[in-house]
């Protein structure tokens, strides 16, 4: 029987930092850097937090925003070992239910619809692996827990930390040539 991994979708899957930067700088003429959001919650990065939070309720937001590099090959050579749940916090804005499923279904076509759990509270998890970027979900986590880094988490230690997907695989699959 195949082990389980939950998967983030946000920082993880998605890049959502890139995706907010664009938006900024699209809709304010001001583009800041990825560096600016090191060590500091997302939208305290950008001159007006406040407008900058706004964008995330725009149409659009999450169903336009790039995958992250490698994340596609990885998943796919994970899915052979692995029994693959993409798991996302997906009620809190209006919006990013419909669209994380149709990114989902326009990025990673492979996923089942089964293997996808939009929800609000990922206490409810109960895979044998989790990967995601936000210790709030990490932390109540039962089984083996993995931090992919994203700038508001840098200085957290408490969990395996994994920098990008080169590095899941390396953790996950050691014998892999997909890097």
């Amino acid at each position: 029987m195949k082990k389980t991994i939950a998967i983030d979708m946000d920082n993880v899957l998605v890049d959502i930092e890139i995706n907010w930067i664009d938006k900024y700088e699209e809709a304010y003429g001001i583009r800041i850097s990825k560096e600016a959001m090191r060590g500091i919650p997302e939208d305290a990065a950008f001159p007006d937090p406040v407008a900058a939070r706004e964008l995330v309720y725009q149409p659009g937001f999450f169903l336009n925003a790039p995958i992250m590099d490698g994340a596609y090959e990885a998943l796919i050579a994970l899915q052979e070992r692995y029994d693959i749940y993409i798991v996302s916090a997906a009620m809190e804005f209006p919006n990013s239910l419909k669209e994380k499923h149709d990114w989902l279904a326009k990025h990673l076509p492979f996923i089942s619809w089964r293997n996808i759990v939009l929800c609000g509270d990922k206490s409810i998890i109960g895979t044998d692996l989790l990967i995601d970027d936000h210790v709030k979900n990490l932390d109540p986590f039962k089984g083996e827990s993995i931090l992919f880094t994203a700038g508001h988490n840098i200085h957290i230690d408490r969990h395996t930390r994994v920098n990008n997907w080169a590095e899941v695989l390396d953790l996950l699959l050691p014998e892999s040539v997909i890097k």
